[in-house]
Parts: structure tokens; C-alpha cells; sequence
């Protein structure tokens, strides 16, 4: 028995890295599985069928059942197609998990148009895309009387949650993936869906051949057998779990992952003890100034 028997799962980005062992790890708990990827490289050109037809042999050779799809999920068209063709194919849809994505950086100042265009298409429009068009369709079964358990993860990153140089446009669509998991969660509550977001940090295409910074954090591939404690298996199990049945009230949280250590994240808040107020009247630019150390500021005082 596992805790997705009977599920069926949509895994975006699936052929390769996280996404992939997201599908294999979904399987293995009992769920079939869309498998997406338009199969093309980490800057998003080219495309190929092979990630995602590999991936799908290897999970109906785990005795579970997959089929492929090769949509873009930056297309309205195709993202509504790949929810049709898990409804179609496997009866049902119980989980969504966003996890396709590219990089183009470039400092803000050199960075084009269609760099910051094409990154955010991907991330933040093509999380929107599948979500939507799920949401859509547990809303129809929830109206027509169906028990929904909907599950929506998607994935945010430290680029977007911290800040990176250099990924203008991938760390503000992943801050954007953040704050969209919390209102989709709102928007479908009473719906009986929830959403939930992870923020990994594990050895894949992105982490390593796309941002060479970053690969010298990952450390080198431990040989065959032997335990990675940068590995993108360790991602997986969180998804699952935010999959199951069992995570029905575990809604609007960000899950930071790296290796085999888990921690919760929570968004913008007041910081403590830094805070200004005045009564009666509205505040002077330079009462700013003089109160900014209260603030937790440096500024620079003319003498």
C-alpha cells in the first residue's frame, strides 16, 4: 500500500532532475502519472520526446502506469490539453506538480527582452496554466457533488525568496510562484484543494551546467552507490507527502529542501523592534532621516 494508491498525477518538467524523480517517487507510492517535458535544454531551446518517454517506461517497469506529454507549459492550449489527457486517459485528476523550468541570467542591465520574457513564461505563467485549468476542473467535480482531495505543489527557489544577482527574471518568477501558491490555496479552499510550494536545493541541469557558481555548492557526484547529500532524490518525498490524503489541512507552506534536512519557510513579516509611529500628523521626509537607526537604517548624514 502506498499513500497515493488510486491518484493520479500530472509532474511538469518530469524527464529530467527533480521532476523526474518526482514522477518516479509519485509511482512508487501508488499513482500514474502525466509525465511532461518538452524535452528541450536548460536555457528552454530545442525539444525532444525522449526525457519523457524514458521516464514513462521507467515507471510501468515499477508496475505502476504513465503516459507522456510533450506541451509547453508556457501555452494556455497546452497546459488545458495535458489536464484532458490525464482525465481522459486515467479518469481522474488528484495532483499537480509544477516543477518545469529554465534559465537565461544575465545582470539586469544586459538582460533582453525575450531572456526575461521566456523565463518568466515558463515559471510563473506556466504554474499559473496547469493550475488553473486543474483548479477549474475540481471545481466542476466539488459542484457536481464529487469528494475533491486536489494537490497542487509547486516549486519556488531561493533566487526568489532571498535574491540572486544575475537572475532578475528567474528569481522574481519564483518569488512570484510563492505568493501565487498562497492565493491559489485561498482561492480553492472551499473547494477541497490545497497548495503547497517547495524550494529545493539539489544537484541538477540548473544548479550545475546552467550556473557554474552554484555547482562548486554542490560538490562533486559521490560514486555509484554510495549516499548524495546534494542529490535531487531527496526532493520527492516532500512532494509525496503533500500529495496524500494525509495533508489535507497542510495548505500555504513553503517546504525548503536541501538533502536529507527539511525546514518550513515563512514569507515577509514585521521585523521585530524596527518600527516608527507618530500621532496626529503625517511624517517629514526628514523626521524620516533622523529616526532611520530606529528602523534598523544606514544613512548617510550630511554635516
Amino acid at each position: 500500500m502506498g499513500l497515493l494508491d488510486g491518484k493520479v498525477a500530472i509532474v511538469t518538467g518530469a524527464g529530467r532532475g527533480i521532476g523526474k524523480g518526482e514522477a518516479l517517487c509519485l509511482a512508487k507510492e501508488g499513482a500514474k502519472v502525466v509525465v511532461n517535458d518538452f524535452g528541450g535544454k536548460w536555457d528552454g531551446s530545442g525539444e525532444a520526446k525522449g526525457p519523457a518517454d524514458e521516464v514513462v517506461d521507467e515507471i510501468k517497469a515499477l508496475g505502476s502506469d504513465a503516459v507522456a506529454n510533450y506541451g509547453n507549459v508556457a501555452s494556455f492550449e497546452d497546459a488545458k490539453a495535458m489536464v484532458d489527457q490525464a482525465v481522459e486517459t486515467f479518469g481522474r485528476l488528484d495532483i499537480v506538480v509544477n516543477n518545469a523550468g529554465i534559465l537565461r541570467d544575465k545582470m539586469i542591465f544586459n538582460m533582453t527582452e525575450a531572456e526575461f520574457d521566456s523565463v518568466i513564461g515558463v515559471h510563473l505563467k506556466g504554474t499559473f496554466n496547469v493550475s488553473r485549468h486543474a483548479s477549474a476542473y475540481w471545481r466542476e467535480q466539488s459542484k457536481a457533488g464529487n469528494q475533491i482531495n486536489g494537490r497542487v505543489i509547486n516549486t519556488t527557489s531561493d533566487a526568489g525568496l532571498m535574491g540572486n544577482p544575475g537572475q532578475a527574471n528567474y528569481g522574481s518568477a519564483k518569488a512570484g510562484i510563492a505568493a501565487m501558491t498562497i492565493i491559489m490555496a485561498r482561492d480553492m479552499k472551499k473547494y477541497g484543494m490545497t497548495a503547497n510550494a517547495i524550494c529545493p536545493m539539489a544537484r541538477t541541469r540548473l544548479t550545475v551546467d546552467a550556473t557554474p557558481k552554484t555547482a562548486a555548492m554542490m560538490g562533486k557526484e559521490p560514486e555509484e552507490g554510495k549516499f548524495d547529500p546534494m542529490g535531487p532524490e531527496h526532493i520527492a518525498p516532500v512532494v509525496a507527502f503533500c500529495a496524500s490524503d494525509a495533508a489535507q489541512k497542510v495548505t500555504e507552506k513553503v517546504f525548503h529542501i536541501m538533502g536529507p534536512r527539511v525546514e518550513m519557510y515563512e514569507g515577509w513579516h514585521s521585523a521585530k523592534g524596527k518600527s516608527i509611529s507618530k500621532q496626529g500628523s503625517a511624517w517629514e521626509p526628514s523626521e524620516i532621516l533622523e529616526h532611520a537607526k530606529d528602523l534598523g537604517l544606514k544613512v548617510k548624514v550630511k554635516k
